[in-house]
């Protein structure tokens, strides 16, 4: 891995991408919350023309979550035979009218676990009591959750339930580039697109002429990667790049892409800031509804507001940087966040705080 953080070979890209000669503005965005993250890190957006502007998209899962589900997540809370089991992100992201850490300290039964086995392992723990799983994430993480839900099934444990947020990446892409915000070019996720593969893309991308290259998350993969789209964009060329083959295959993970299909199946569902968007989450096939909280617990949350200074969801749609937000460093920051996108590490809002 250390060719890709040779100091060598970063100045020599950062040299050629900062003596780039372009005629107009170029508006490149990362829709992962790791390469927002490591650009910030590396500094990496200090080597770019004046000309070239990067902005943040919906790659952070928790970011992109709406408080619908986020709602319902602290209804559950309150019932005394539930269990919530999510990750940890989860925890401090605000809903309409408070957290799951806030619902935790007032006496609900949150847990934090590092995968959704661990949640199963609660269940087999507390048979009486219903174990519900918050399943967010991009498709990088449907794949192991759909073999949890197998092997609850396989070992006959009956109290494990999931409550389904997953978002599919190719969807909102259409949705970007059918706005009204303009993008010229996409660093496209790594993590995501070693499950879905560099073809997956092919299509919305190629209808809209805009590039794209999947890159890795070393300061190299990022400046090849972002290289290679300012050249297909002087060019006027049309480019689906790979800077990241040593992971990621055009076809992606098929014994992956295999089991998230076998359990789950599309959906329509809301995204912060982006609306509802057709066929871009995920819900359990018919066979499976058996592990679907929402078909057990019916439950109806207060209806769902936003508060009124935050402006996350333009943010996540690259209409704004995070620093444009008037909550920023003010109101709102990684001790005190307000918006979900200063909650997470993945968040865009809190690698602009971070790495100032």
């Amino acid at each position: 891995m250390k060719e890709f953080r040779d100091p060598q070979r970063f100045k020599s890209l950062a040299e050629q991408i900062r003596n780039f000669k372009l005629d107009d503005t170029v508006r490149l965005m990362e829709v992962c919350g790791t390469h927002t993250m490591n650009i910030r890190r590396f500094g990496i957006h200090t080597t770019l023309p004046s000309n070239v502007e990067l902005l943040s998209g919906p790659g952070c899962p928790v970011c992109v979550t709406d408080n619908t589900y986020i709602d319902y997540a602290i209804e559950l809370t309150k019932l005394d035979d539930v269990i919530v089991a999510t990750f940890g992100d989860m925890v401090r992201v605000p809903g309409s009218y408070e957290s799951l850490e806030s619902a935790r300290s007032r006496g609900g039964d949150v847990r934090v676990v590092y995968s959704p086995l661990d949640a199963l392992k609660i269940a087999q723990e507390n048979p009486e009591r219903k174990v519900v799983f918050l399943a967010v994430g991009f498709e990088t993480t449907v794949p192991t959750i759909a073999a949890t839900v197998l092997k609850a099934d396989e070992l006959g444990i009956p109290n494990f339930y999931i409550l389904a947020g997953h978002k599919l990446i190719v969807p909102a892409l259409e949705a970007l580039l059918s706005g009204d915000n303009r993008i010229d070019g996409f660093i496209l996720p790594g993590h995501v697109s070693a499950i879905i593969g560099v073809d997956a893309y092919r299509d919305v991308l190629s209808r809209h002429k805009v590039p794209g290259v999947v890159t890795g998350f070393e300061p190299v993969d990022i400046l090849a990667g972002i290289l290679m789209l300012l050249s297909a964009i002087r060019d006027g060329r049309f480019v689906l790049g790979n800077e990241y083959s040593r992971v990621v295959a055009d076809e992606g993970n098929r014994r992956a892409l295999e089991l998230m299909w076998k359990v789950f199946e599309l959906e329509d569902v809301p995204w912060r800031g982006l609306g509802v968007i057709p066929k871009s989450g995920l819900k359990l096939r018919k066979e499976f509804a058996h592990r679907d909280i929402r078909s057990i617990v019916k439950i109806t949350p207060p209806p769902p507001r936003e508060h009124p200074g935050c402006r996350c969801g333009d943010v996540l749609q690259g209409k704004i940087k995070p620093d444009e937000c008037p909550l920023f460093d003010t109101v709102c920051t990684p001790d005190n966040p307000v918006g979900p996108c200063m909650v997470s590490s993945e968040g865009s809002c809190h690698a602009y705080f971070k790495y100032r």
